[in-house]
């Protein structure tokens, strides 16, 4: 299949509006020669002329009259498409997809998100909320949040902020199950485990560098820590969870933090984006707006 040739269709429709190759090509910034070859391929694709051409005077042949309607509106499709990106470039406009982690996402992102369509009104978010990495590529994901130690890939990654992880229990548990204070005594320990990490096995690192991995047994797992939330407090055992979502509980002493001496690896929340340097300014603007709401904080 071989596309049209827009270009000329273009050229030829500047050629009918100015009544002249000479005036075309001012009005273009080109050469008249270029106009002049511009419409001769075109006549050449067409088998059909498009001109009467004499050395004082020019005009449509009866091709170039029933054509010149159409070629006009191929040019003003072009211009109207150039306009509305400029358009977007300075006020923000279309479907954004965004990914980000499920409790992160409703506890932070969500409430967020009312001041950034203040500011961006024309904008649509599309937020997919899943603890599990998404491929942004296969996927069609304009920006991803993800809370992780981040391996290489061919995606952008902007770092933001650090996430604590805290070993909490509610009082009720430590009162009956006493408080732990080394990691290998969780054995002897009920635990809630978050399956959406990389391992199943819980490392801690102690001020002193030495290191230890348990493998936490219990009555609950679960791919949300926000559903490990709610057995936590009832008193059923220990987890751990990052601050976004205990903060409240440790403030209102609903939880207590334990082991606060053994430090997990540390991760951090990861701003992503597909390969490549151009984006939509739409894009660029959530961008931009999540950078601000959650770079050093969360």
């Amino acid at each position: 299949m071989r596309l049209p040739d827009f270009e000329a269709w273009a050229i030829f429709a500047h050629v009918v509006e100015q009544r002249s190759f000479s005036a075309a090509a001012r009005a273009l910034g080109l050469s008249k020669a270029t106009v002049s070859k511009a419409v001769s391929r075109l006549e050449e694709r067409l088998g059909a002329t498009l001109f009467h051409r004499t050395s004082r005077t020019l005009s449509l042949t009866e091709t170039g009259r029933a054509l010149a309607p159409r070629a006009a509106r191929v040019l003003t499709e072009g211009q109207c498409a150039e306009e509305d990106a400029a358009d977007a470039a300075l006020s923000p406009r279309g479907l954004v997809r965004l990914a980000a982690p499920m409790t992160f996402g409703l506890e932070r992102v969500a409430p967020a998100l009312p001041d950034f369509f203040a500011r961006y009104p024309d904008v649509t978010v599309d937020l997919h909320l899943d603890d599990r990495s998404v491929d942004l590529v296969e996927q069609g994901f304009d920006v991803a949040l993800r809370i992780a130690q981040l391996p290489d890939s061919s995606l952008r990654a902007r770092r933001l902020a650090p996430i604590a992880r805290h070993t909490v229990a509610a009082p009720a548990y430590l009162a009956r199950h006493g408080r732990p204070t080394h990691p290998a005594q969780l054995a002897d320990h009920r635990c809630l485990s978050y399956t959406n990490l990389p391992t199943d096995v819980w490392r801690y690192t102690g001020t002193d560098g030495s290191e230890i991995a348990i493998r936490p047994q219990g009555p609950l797992l679960a791919n949300s820590g926000e559903a490990l939330l709610h057995s936590v407090r009832a008193g059923l055992g220990i987890t751990v969870l990052p601050d976004f979502i205990i903060d409240a509980d440790l403030a209102a002493g609903r939880l207590e933090a334990i082991l606060t001496e053994w430090r997990w690896p540390p991760i951090a929340l990861h701003l992503v984006t597909p390969p490549g340097m151009l984006r939509p300014a739409r894009v660029t603007a959530l961008i931009d707006f999540l950078a601000a709401r959650f770079s050093a904080k969360t």
